[in-house]
């Protein structure tokens, strides 16, 4: 049993359990522990059945009763065919807690199981551990504040609860990509100057969802490359780093083309840019709205140069004026400057207007010339016409001629191109027949690549999982006592399968002595049987003549029955002889329960719910 108890000692450890070092059989196992192992072993089976189900007994004896009723029927449920109750749990006895965990390791799943032979370590059952309280508290409800029980605001309490705050992040990454090698004072700056996580936030709850936000955003990136490439960027025939400067060059192109979409005025925007939609432009619009007008830089035409460049040196000259005017003047002269100023100015503008109404005539007088030119063009046409009208026959028949002579010229031009079209049409379609089969061979190419990739992939983060195990077989080897050698646990095996060997002999002879007795008795009764038969015949026979042969006939059968009586006593002594023997295993049994132990506890319990039940009559009593 020693073998077997150590086998369900590390089948609980997997499932998250702690077991001390110091317990090394199911004898040692107390009520809580047996409470902790069977509760834990449930929630792997039945996580929706283990969630309801504590995992340590209560203080108090009714609540005690009650967790033990619960647990045995969880595991009736589950399908534990033996005799269980309260008292399994309670007043626990080592064969049926033995059978009962045996039961248990047996209905592990086989991801359980599977995983009960990987490496264990503290990381590990850490995990589990973790996995398996989300889990249970997953299952769980969600329930008011006011309608939670003393159970749920355990798992349900408003304490914990802190906002989903994110702050940027900076983090030092390695990578093993050589085009994305950090230079020295990138290292230096990350080693000596760049804070760790934890300083780098302004407050505390806020540090895992910073650190959850950094992570998901990093590895959807990663996710949006790899589905980029292998949707397009294996199309493109092209490096990862020429298709990434490819993919920047047009996005700076792109974002040059909106900026000067965006400097344009509004009305060469109108007609050149309408049909920018896109966020960008949306964008530089909006921010374009915001500049005042004066301060866009536009190309211009000539004309508003000059305009601006004369205002420009009006305002500077009357500016000076002005400032002349107040360091030496004062009083009436300050107003006799400023009409003078004002006159200058009068007279500026209106030199301007006549200045504009001469631009205007000319781009009139433009017009009109560009209008007669085209009047001219068609007065040559109608003109050629009317010179044409006399000699109307003639005039068609030369054009008749003309355009037989373009007709023919056609049809020749024609059949000079069929000659060189029916060639050229067999060069295509060879070509194009070539470009197909040699598409045809790129996308086989193009899959293969894909599954490559994929089989890559795969094989990538099977070499991750077979590391992570390598290295936590590693620690836990180093871990290990160095005194213990493989060869003495090697020796202890061999041994134990001799010693079986060695009991399935014995066994296989005692049955077949055992079968040779009773072949032998048998045989022995059946000669007994036939040897009296003959001889109380012939005795009988005998016996009717002579009186002394009627005595013999008499202590003949006297002597048969006391040998039926002596082997039936016999017979009975080996019953007997096996009862004591059965009646010994079971006092064995009956003490190895600790049953007078157990009678202790239950009276030391009964005593204490009568306590319990003085007590609750107390209360509603004073109530």
């Amino acid at each position: 049993m020693e073998e077997v108890d150590k086998i369900l000692i590390h089948a609980l450890k997997q499932v998250g359990m702690d077991v001390s070092e110091d317990i090394d059989g199911v004898k040692q196992f107390s009520s809580e522990l047996i409470v902790e192992a069977v509760v834990a072993c449930i929630r792997v089976i039945d996580p929706g059945l283990g969630s309801a189900l504590p995992s340590s007994l209560p203080p108090g004896m009714s609540a005690r009763f009650r967790v033990g009723m619960s647990l045995a029927q969880a595991c009736q449920e589950i399908g534990y065919k033996g005799e269980i109750g309260y008292q399994t749990f309670l007043y626990s006895s080592e064969p049926e807690i033995r059978s009962l965990l045996m039961f248990l390791v047996e209905k592990l799943p086989r991801e359980s199981a599977e995983a009960s032979d990987q490496p264990t370590g503290k990381s590990v059952v850490l995990q589990r551990a973790i996995t398996a309280a989300i889990k249970a508290q997953l299952t769980i409800p969600w329930l008011p504040p006011k309608c939670r029980l003393p159970l749920n605001c355990e798992t349900q309490s408003q304490g914990a609860m802190n906002s989903f705050h994110v702050q940027p992040l900076s983090l030092p990454h390695c990578t093993k990509d050589p085009s994305k090698k950090h230079t020295k004072d990138m290292k230096d700056y990350q080693r000596d100057i760049l804070p760790p996580v934890t300083s780098q936030i302004s407050s505390h709850a806020s540090m895992v969802s910073s650190i959850l936000e950094q992570h998901t955003a990093e590895l959807s990136a990663a996710q949006e490359w790899d589905n980029e490439w292998n949707s397009q960027g294996l199309l493109s025939r092209l490096t990862p780093q020429e298709y990434r400067s490819r993919k920047l060059t047009r996005l700076y192109k792109r974002i040059e083309d909106q900026l000067r979409s965006a400097a344009l005025p509004s009305s060469d925007s109108a007609f050149g840019v309408s049909g920018a939609t896109s966020d960008l432009s949306e964008l530089l619009q909006a921010f374009k709205g915001s500049v005042p007008p004066g301060h866009i830089l536009t190309k211009g035409t000539h004309f508003t140069h000059t305009q601006k460049f004369t205002f420009t040196q009006v305002g500077n000259s009357a500016l000076g004026a002005k400032l002349m005017g107040t360091g030496h003047q004062s009083g009436g002269d300050v107003q006799l400057g400023q009409q003078e100023e004002l006159s200058s100015l009068q007279q500026q503008f209106q030199q301007l207007c006549s200045e504009v109404d001469q631009l205007a005539v000319l781009d009139e007088l433009k017009q009109r010339e560009l209008g007669n030119t085209e009047r001219e063009e068609k007065i040559q046409v109608k003109k050629k016409t009317i010179d044409l009208l006399p000699d109307a026959e003639n005039s068609l028949l030369k054009l008749q001629a003309l355009v037989e002579a373009s007709t023919k010229r056609v049809v020749n031009l024609a059949s000079q191109w069929e000659k060189h079209r029916a060639p050229l049409i067999d060069e295509f379609r060879r070509l194009k027949e070539i470009c197909s089969s040699k598409d045809l061979e790129s996308s086989k190419k193009l899959s293969e690549i894909k599954s490559l990739h994929g089989k890559i992939r795969v094989s990538t983060e099977e070499a991750k999982k077979k590391e992570d195990a390598y290295k936590q077989l590693v620690t836990e080897l180093e871990n290990l006592p160095q005194d213990v050698s493989r060869s003495a646990y090697t020796q202890r095996i061999l041994e134990i399968v001799s010693n079986i060997k060695k009991q399935k002999e014995e066994i296989t002879k005692i049955l077949s002595d055992t079968k040779g007795l009773q072949k032998e008795i048998n045989n022995l009764t059946g000669k007994l049987d036939r040897t009296f038969a003959v001889t109380d015949e012939l005795v009988f026979k005998d016996a009717k003549k002579d009186e002394s042969v009627r005595k013999s006939y008499k202590y003949l059968a006297a002597l048969h029955e006391n040998c039926n009586q002596l082997i039936q006593t016999i017979e009975d002594t080996g019953t007997i002889l096996r009862e004591i023997r059965d009646l010994e295993e079971q006092i064995e049994t009956e003490n190895g329960n600790k049953t007078v132990a157990n009678l202790e506890r239950i009276l030391e319990d009964y005593k204490a719910i009568r306590q319990e039940n003085s007590a609750l009559t107390a209360k509603v009593r004073e109530g």
